[in-house]
C-alpha cells in the first residue's frame, strides 16, 4: 500500500509538468483578448474583462481528480503513455480552429482510436509513429472508447451546469439585414484525473486488475484533459440552450458507454464507438443550429420595450440585479422603446431610476437606485443599437 501511495504522490507531481496544463493558460487568455475585441468592436466598450476564462479554467475543480481517478484505476484503464501525448497533440491542433466545441472528447478521442486502429498501422506512417509514439499501438482501444465515454459524461455535467455561465453579447445581423443581438456561449474546462500506464511502479493486486490491459507493472499520471464547449444563441436564453445541448450529450455519452462495454468481448466496437462520437456529436451541433434558425430572434428591437442584451459588472444595472433577457418597459414612468428614449427618460431624475422590467416569465418587476453624478450616462445596460 505504501508503494501504491507513493505512486500516486507522484502522480501529483508529474500533473505540473503537463505541456497542455500550461498552453491552456495562454490559450484561454487568448480567447478572453479575442472576446473583449469583438466587444469593443460591436459595442465600444470591454464587457468583461480578459481574464475571465482563465480564472475560470483556475477554479478548483479537485474533486474531479479524486472521483473520477478512483473510477480509472480502480477498473484499471490502462493507457500508454505514448497514447495520452498524441491526446494532447491532438488536443492543442483542434484548438487552432477556434471552434470550442471542437475539444469534445468525441473528436478527439475517435481521432486517437482511428489514429491507433487505422493511420499508425499504414506502411507509410509507421516509421513516424515507430520513432515518435514507439508504444502507441500497443493501446487497447476498448480503454480510449471508455475514456470518450466517461469525459462526455463529465461534458454533459459541465455544459448543464455552467455551459451559459460565461455568455458574452454580441451583434450581427440577420438574413433580412436588421441588427439583432446574441449570446456567445465559450467555456474550456480543465479536467484532472489519474490514468495507470505501462511503467514499473506497482504490480496488479488481483488477478482481474487491470481489466482492460495487461502487463507486468503500471505506474500513474495525472493527465488534464481540456474539454472545450461553444454555441450561439440568438432565439433563447443561454441558460436553456446549454441544458438542451448538454440533455443531448447525456444520451450520447450513455450510448458510447455502452458500446465501450462491449467493445471489451469484441475490440471492434471501439471502431464504432469512434463513429458514433463524431457523427451525433456533429448531429446535436447541428440541430442546435436549425433549433435557432426555425424560431423569432429573442435579443431584437420590440415593440413594448428595451430587451437587455448585456449588463456590465460592478454598475448600476449590476447593483440592481437586472438580467440579460429583462425587457425594460418604462423608466421614472416613461415608456421607452429605444436606447435614446431610455436615456432621455433617465434625465427625468437625475438623482434616482426607476425602471419598470418584465423578466423571463412575463411577470412585471421593480428596480430602483440612487445615482451619483453621471451615472445616469453610465448604467451599465447594452441594447441592440438603433441604427443598422
Amino acid at each position: 500500500m505504501e508503494l501504491w501511495g507513493l505512486e500516486w504522490l507522484k502522480a501529483f507531481g508529474t500533473f505540473w509538468l503537463q505541456p497542455l496544463l500550461y498552453y491552456v493558460i495562454i490559450f484561454a487568455f487568448f480567447i478572453g483578448w479575442r472576446r473583449v475585441q469583438r466587444e469593443r468592436r460591436d459595442f465600444h466598450t470591454r464587457v468583461y474583462r480578459s481574464s475571465r476564462e482563465l480564472r475560470a479554467i483556475v477554479r478548483s475543480r479537485s474533486w474531479f481528480a479524486i472521483v473520477f481517478s478512483i473510477v480509472t484505476v480502480g477498473v484499471g484503464l490502462v493507457i500508454p503513455n505514448d497514447t495520452l501525448v498524441f491526446w494532447t497533440i491532438v488536443t492543442i491542433v483542434c484548438s487552432f480552429m477556434m471552434q470550442l466545441r471542437l475539444l469534445s472528447a468525441a473528436y478527439i478521442g475517435s481521432i486517437v482510436i482511428f489514429t491507433v486502429s487505422f493511420f499508425a498501422q499504414m506502411e507509410w506512417a509507421k516509421p513516424f509513429f515507430d520513432r515518435f509514439f514507439p508504444h502507441m499501438t500497443e493501446t487497447n482501444v476498448t480503454a480510449v472508447a471508455l475514456l470518450i465515454g466517461l469525459l462526455l459524461f463529465i461534458e454533459m455535467w459541465l455544459v448543464y451546469r455552467e455551459g451559459a455561465e460565461l455568455s458574452s453579447p454580441r451583434l450581427v445581423t440577420s438574413k433580412r439585414g436588421l441588427v439583432i443581438g446574441e449570446q456567445m456561449m465559450q467555456r474550456l474546462w480543465l479536467v484532472p484525473f489519474i490514468i495507470p500506464v505501462p511503467g514499473e511502479g506497482v504490480t496488479p493486486f488481483a488477478a482481474w486488475w487491470p481489466m482492460i490491459s495487461g502487463g507486468d507493472a503500471y505506474s500513474f499520471v495525472l493527465v488534464p484533459f481540456l474539454l472545450g464547449f461553444s454555441h450561439r444563441v440568438q432565439t433563447n436564453m443561454p441558460t436553456h440552450m446549454a441544458k438542451w445541448i448538454a440533455k443531448r450529450i447525456g444520451w450520447l455519452a450513455t450510448v458510447v458507454s455502452l458500446l465501450a462495454i462491449a467493445s471489451y468481448w469484441w475490440e471492434p466496437l471501439a471502431i464504432v464507438v469512434a463513429v458514433v462520437a463524431i457523427l451525433w456529436r456533429e448531429w446535436i451541433a447541428l440541430s442546435a443550429k436549425l433549433y435557432e434558425q426555425k424560431r423569432p430572434p429573442y435579443f431584437t428591437k420590440r415593440a413594448n420595450g428595451l430587451v437587455i442584451l448585456g449588463v456590465l459588472p460592478d454598475t448600476p444595472a449590476h447593483k440592481m440585479a437586472l438580467s440579460v433577457g429583462e425587457v425594460i418597459v418604462k423608466v421614472n414612468g416613461i415608456p421607452v422603446v429605444t436606447e435614446d428614449e431610455f436615456y432621455a427618460a433617465l434625465q427625468h431624475n437625475r438623482a434616482f431610476c426607476k425602471l419598470e422590467v418584465l423578466n423571463e416569465s412575463g411577470e412585471v418587476r421593480f428596480a430602483q437606485s440612487a445615482l451619483f453624478e453621471g451615472e445616469h450616462h453610465e448604467l451599465g445596460l447594452l441594447f441592440v443599437r438603433d441604427e443598422g
